[in-house]
């Protein structure tokens, strides 16, 4: 499943949309915010299938230098350690994988140059030309170790991939750092025993975290008021007028988040919004929000904590 971490991004940039469009259809919204999931459950099927297109160009490189008029002797017997890999070679026949690119019809076929250019930069980074050194065997958790390397340290920095990336989607702009980790995830969960039908992430876990974000939204808009009348209550020391718009949304949608979902620990909430506002927001959000949400999470849990009193005793 998508990461509640990305789910709650999505949420905030929906209700920062519906403010800032003006289109107050929090239906029509509802629907673009669920798009905009499935849009990041592609991009993560998009990397992955990345990697098999990078396997799959260092295949055809190899046989075009064997088929060469004069090969060289590196040429007649190349190293093939990275085309043996036996990782990538499980990815190849995935299942879940091959399903998902089949049933929306992704692709690297018009981005050719850019598979190229990725392939190249690998040749040239030192952990690929470390594993390439070793004599022994492909053995499957190396494999496995040295292909999430190259894909965090020396794939996902390149800048013309996001170029394409942005061209492709506009939901794509600002979520590949979290989509990446999920890849990253993804490869380190994999298991040689479970061949091509190793799971990949689904978009939701369970009905629980499709309800989470339809929930969170919808609380987020409706009680609006409420939540910034609280804002402004507990930011006397701030002009609230001048307080960032985006961490007046970050907290709002943190603010329902609390309200509404009690079994979610309060310190997970307020740390994933904290983090939330250091990626979105200004330098300075971070800390601005923690000391706001941490004022109103302890005055909210006082008044939880104060017995019922009976009226009628």
């Amino acid at each position: 499943m998508l990461s509640r971490r990305l789910l709650r991004v999505k949420v905030v940039q929906m209700v920062y949309a519906y403010y800032k469009t003006g289109d107050t259809d929090i239906a029509k919204k509802e629907k673009e915010l669920f798009h905009s999931i499935s849009k990041s459950h592609e991009l993560y099927h998009l990397f992955l299938l990345l990697l098999v297109e990078i396997h799959s160009y260092a295949e055809k490189r190899i046989e075009f230098g064997k088929n060469k008029k004069r090969p060289t002797t590196e040429d007649l017997y190349p190293n093939t350690k990275f085309i043996d890999n036996l990782f990538l070679q499980q990815l190849m026949i995935n299942k879940s994988l091959l399903l998902y690119v089949e049933k929306l019809g992704i692709s690297w076929s018009n981005h050719a140059d850019v598979v190229k250019n990725i392939y190249n930069i690998i040749l040239e980074s030192k952990i690929y030309n470390d594993y390439m050194s070793l004599d022994e065997g492909n053995d499957y958790d190396k494999d496995k170790k040295v292909i999430a390397k190259l894909f965090e340290k020396v794939i996902a920095p390149v800048e013309d991939l996001y170029n394409i990336l942005e061209e492709q989607s506009i939901y794509w702009n600002d979520e590949a750092e979290f989509v990446i980790s999920m890849v990253i995830k993804t490869i380190k969960s994999f298991q040689q025993d479970s061949g091509d039908s190793q799971e990949l992430l689904t978009e939701f876990k369970d009905n629980d975290d499709k309800d989470f974000v339809k929930k969170l939204f919808r609380k987020s808009l409706v009680n609006q008021d409420e939540n910034r009348e609280l804002i402004r209550k507990y930011s006397k020391n701030w002009d609230f007028d001048r307080v960032a718009f985006m961490d007046v949304v970050i907290m709002q949608v943190a603010i329902s988040e609390l309200k509404e979902f009690k079994e979610i620990a309060s310190r997970v909430t307020l740390n994933e919004y904290i983090e939330i506002a250091k990626f979105y927001s200004t330098n300075k959000s971070g800390t601005f929000i923690n000391g706001i949400l941490d004022k109103i999470e302890f005055e909210r849990s006082k008044d939880e904590s104060k017995p019922v009193v009976d009226e009628k005793s």
